[in-house]
């Protein structure tokens, strides 16, 4: 089965869970930036209500072609309880009959709330959800520095 893991950082923490878990399963590794950069204050302030919202960020061209792939996992931060705005970009990158596993990484706390609305949101691009982690990264969102 080839797998590729997809993610977005903010601060660094989501790109070492994503090295770890592309490592793990022999998979290739893909970034996904947003197109505009964000502050700091940017990421809590605009960018957690954005994420609570499920709205969707204009993301960087992306050079890779996801059809190739059988299993998809996707990575990205947890902001306000739900995954950060590129998330949702992320999924308009899914091909139709993917399988998908989900890792949300948080330094405050889980993202479980938001968890069945993620699973609708990757299930209507013709998907299946194998499973939705969440991560807890052990750094402080406070602590974290732009990428």
């Amino acid at each position: 089965m080839k797998s590729a893991v997809v993610y977005y950082t903010f601060g660094g923490s989501t790109e070492k869970e994503a090295a770890r878990i592309s490592a793990g399963l022999g998979a290739d590794r893909f970034f996904v930036r947003e197109a505009k950069k964000r502050s700091l204050l940017g990421a809590f302030i605009p960018g957690g209500l954005q994420a609570m919202m499920r709205k969707t960020v204009e993301i960087a061209p992306v050079k890779f072609d996801l059809s190739a792939y059988d299993r998809i996992c996707l990575c990205c931060p947890v902001w306000a309880a739900y995954p950060a705005p590129a998330f949702n970009a992320m999924l308009a990158l899914l091909p139709t009959g993917k399988e998908v596993e989900v890792f949300l990484c948080s330094g405050g706390g889980a993202a479980r709330k938001s968890d069945a609305q993620t699973r609708r949101l990757i299930e209507a691009r013709g998907c299946t959800v194998i499973a939705i982690h969440s991560i807890a990264t052990g750094t402080a969102p406070g602590k974290q520095k732009e990428a």
